[in-house]
């Protein structure tokens, strides 16, 4: 009977709730979180972004979750592949140093053996920060088996908020 109230409680209260409302935030924390990232890019300045999402999920993972004790690892295999690519760097001057910096907090990148000999590279063409695998495929399927969630770092042109007239 306690239930039966409490759950008709809770859909009366919703039920008043109307456009106007605020929405909530759960700042619950996250705790530790093994994800595995797919990139795959079509421009490889699309990297820049896959590398942002990677710095908001440490940041978040710093503020309100398990940061010690998660692992968030990057399976690349598109044109990313240039950037990740030491013999580029005069086209990428920055590159490297984000890299590291994300690699100092955990951070590991795969690239695919397979997409970087399709892109005329070699193993050791790529920086120090990089280990190169056989195949994306296999390495994404590897990690999701160790109970990794997989995140996929598709890239979309971001839009921001257009201010609405008040015609009041």
């Amino acid at each position: 009977m306690r239930s039966l109230f409490l759950a008709l409680f809770l859909s009366a209260t919703s039920a008043w709730a109307g456009p106007d409302d605020p929405s909530r935030f759960d700042a619950g924390a996250p705790g530790a979180q093994r994800a595995v990232y797919q990139f795959n890019f079509e421009n490889p300045q699309d990297l820049e972004q896959g590398l942002g999402y990677l710095n908001n999920h440490l940041k978040a993972l710093k503020q309100q979750g398990d940061l010690g004790q998660s692992q968030l690892v990057v399976v690349a295999h598109g044109n990313e592949l240039h950037m990740l690519s030491r013999l580029n760097r005069a086209a990428y001057p920055d590159i490297y140093d984000e890299l590291k910096a994300l690699a100092d907090q955990g951070v590991l990148f795969r690239v695919c053996r397979n997409a970087a000999n399709f892109r005329g590279y070699q193993p050791e063409d790529f920086y120090d920060v990089v280990t190169v695998v056989p195949a994306a495929m296999t390495e994404l399927v590897k990690w999701q088996a160790q109970g990794y969630g997989y995140i996929s770092g598709d890239v979309i042109q971001r839009t921001k908020r257009k201010p609405t007239l008040d015609l009041k």
